[in-house]
């Protein structure tokens, strides 16, 4: 049996126009949280989130597996769990090229998470 979210709307990463103002200048809607809020989950772990960093600032735009995985402690498999959230999530494309898989981040939907998260400079704080 699968295991599928109900409830969610997919995100378009390859979308230019923004979901949304930031959080700063209005309250998000539903359908926008619904559709961000697996990426924000997906970024949460630890491993994820070093995994997103290696391959959004790889040189040339991309990274492949066999360069992901000895940079962490974990076992092939696992690295690979955490590969695939960051592609449901909409976060990463992958691409296999014979036996390696390469890896390259969605700039529109980082830019989406990033307006989201914009916080204007005259607001208090």
């Amino acid at each position: 049996m699968t295991k599928q979210r109900t409830g969610t709307i997919p995100v378009d990463p390859t979308s230019a126009e923004p979901c949304c103002a930031p959080l700063s200048a209005r309250r998000i809607s539903h359908e926008a949280a619904d559709r961000l809020a697996p990426a924000f989950r997906a970024l949460g772990d630890p491993v994820r989130l070093r995994l997103m960093s290696m391959i959004a600032s790889a040189p040339g735009g991309e990274i492949c597996v066999c360069d992901l995985t000895p940079a962490f402690d974990l076992s092939g498999p696992t690295i690979s769990y955490h590969l695939r959230t960051l592609r449901e999530a909409g976060l990463v494309d992958a691409e296999r090229r014979g036996t390696w898989v390469y890896y390259r981040p969605r700039p529109a939907m980082l830019r989406q998470l990033a307006r989201l998260l914009a916080v204007d400079g005259t607001t208090g704080g």
